[in-house]
């Protein structure tokens, strides 16, 4: 039997090369028998570059930059052919800027900022690369891509020429731009191609922009929406002044904090970073051969089913007519639900480990309890 092994991250806990490793391990420890495809994906946010390093090769940079609250932090990105991938999360993700309750302060919302994604940028830049693909997902920060735009020379300024602190709060005293920004290397007049890899559909602004939708999963107040919400609408115009492309209103711009807001200005094209994990890493050809598709997440609850890399593999499956099962930490969604995109089955972690708690306190081996179990349930003889 031929099993596709193709999860997401599992939030904080798994990356998804983990948890396809910890599925593979369990399943291969009740039917050792089973041919299993690992397939590692991501969307653009956390693990975007891990999961397209397994799958394409190619070189790693590792350099220190701007974490979202000014702190260095450690990041990578990766060059395959000429292309450089990164993911802003590694330079200012969420996980950057948690306390110890888990959840990130207010003024963390309002301060923190992506220089350090534009320092990745400039880094692919001064390499050589003639495109730079950026995976948007998992930011701290909600600062339209100001912090990026200074790390290329195009930093935000007040009234009085004086570069404005990070943040998206600060951006409500934006009154341009000290330059443009630079996307050529020194010596070459061929600006790098830069590629947005986001599957948030979100515009910048409004009742289902960047502030008000995302703002409070980041720690920001109500107050603190309002500030940001003022302050991205100011560097629209910002934006548009100076770039002459006005992106408010773009689908994407609201992608990670406003960042795609800042790239689409600067000429980026958007595409699907589900889209471009499911080409580079052979999902379909895997799915063309497969008997049966395991995938998961973290949870697989209502946002699951608007088109995130569970239904895809689920729909790509459906396609087939081969089933698809989903091992995830959490399960929320019915059975009707689930069924309605190609699920045929969903397990949790959490309940066959016994509680949430210990389902946290070893991701991996729960997680490969639980594939083991499924595997007694659903592995069978290749001629049965």
């Amino acid at each position: 039997m031929r099993v596709l092994v193709a999860p997401d991250c599992f939030g904080g806990t798994l990356t998804a090369r983990q948890a396809a490793e910890a599925i593979a391990a369990g399943w291969r420890a009740t039917a050792p028998q089973d041919t299993l495809m690992l397939r590692p994906l991501a969307d653009g946010g956390p693990g975007f570059v891990e999961v397209l390093r397994v799958a394409l090769g190619g070189t790693t940079h590792r350099r220190t930059v701007t974490g979202p609250l000014g702190e260095p932090v450690s990041a990578e990105w990766l060059e395959h052919e000429g292309t450089a991938y990164l993911e802003c999360a590694q330079a200012c993700g969420l996980h950057l800027v948690r306390d110890g309750t888990g959840r990130p302060p207010v003024a963390a919302a309002e301060r923190a900022g992506t220089r350090g994604v534009g320092e990745l940028i400039a880094a692919a830049r001064d390499a050589g690369m003639h495109t730079a693909v950026i995976g948007l997902g998992g930011s701290a920060s909600t600062d339209g891509g100001a912090g990026m735009l200074a790390a290329l020379d195009a930093a935000p300024v007040d009234a009085g020429g004086r570069e404005l602190p990070p943040g998206g709060s600060a951006l409500a005293r934006c009154a341009g731009l000290a330059g443009r920004a630079r996307l050529a290397r020194p010596g070459s007049n061929r600006p790098m191609r830069l590629v947005a890899a986001s599957d948030v559909e979100n515009p910048l602004l409004g009742e289902h922009g960047a502030a008000r939708v995302f703002g409070p999963q980041k720690g920001a107040d109500p107050d603190a929406v309002v500030r940001l919400e003022a302050g991205l609408t100011r560097f629209a115009d910002v934006l548009a002044e100076a770039t002459g492309r006005d992106v408010r209103h773009e689908t994407g711009a609201g992608a990670a904090g406003g960042l795609g807001a800042g790239l689409l200005a600067l000429g980026a094209s958007r595409v699907s970073g589900a889209g471009i994990v499911r080409r580079l890493t052979g999902l379909d050809a895997a799915l063309d051969v497969a008997d049966l598709a395991v995938t998961g997440e973290g949870s697989f609850d209502w946002q699951s089913l608007r088109g995130k890399l569970i239904t895809a593999v689920a729909r790509g499956a459906a396609e087939r007519g081969v089933p698809c099962l989903v091992l995830s930490g959490q399960v929320s969604v019915g059975r009707r639900e689930a069924a309605a995109v190609g699920v045929e089955a969903a397990y949790s972690v959490a309940e066959h480990a016994g509680s949430v708690a210990a389902a946290f306190a070893d991701p991996a081996g729960t997680l490969a309890a639980l594939a083991r179990h499924v595997a007694s349930q659903w592995s069978r003889p290749a001629s049965a």
